[in-house]
């Protein structure tokens, strides 16, 4: 990845543009930290799921709904990314009760 951003400084040749290459950077890599976190919670509530305790399976949905809430006002995922995400979970827990 840091590769990709020294190819892409190279490139630049006006302040603004090397400005504006530096925030992408930190963008980049703020971002790339958010998305790892959005498939993490994703990824626990699942595996709740896969346990097969519907207790449980709530317990870390409702930690984990605020998480992808919060990333989706960040706009890192689509706001209807993270409620279908949301929705599909749901109804997996939902299932496990019926």
């Amino acid at each position: 990845m840091a590769t990709k951003a020294a190819a892409k400084n190279k490139s630049v040749r006006t302040p603004s543009g090397r400005k504006r290459a530096r925030q992408s950077i930190k963008a980049n890599a703020a971002n790339t930290a958010l998305r790892s976190r959005f498939r993490t919670a994703v990824k626990s509530v699942r595996k709740a799921i896969a346990a097969g305790d519907h207790a449980k399976a709530m317990e870390v949905f409702k930690a984990n709904a605020p998480v992808l809430d919060s990333i989706a006002d960040k706009k890192i995922f689509h706001k209807n990314t993270a409620a279908r995400h949301k929705s599909r979970l749901n109804a997996a827990i939902k299932a496990l009760a019926a």
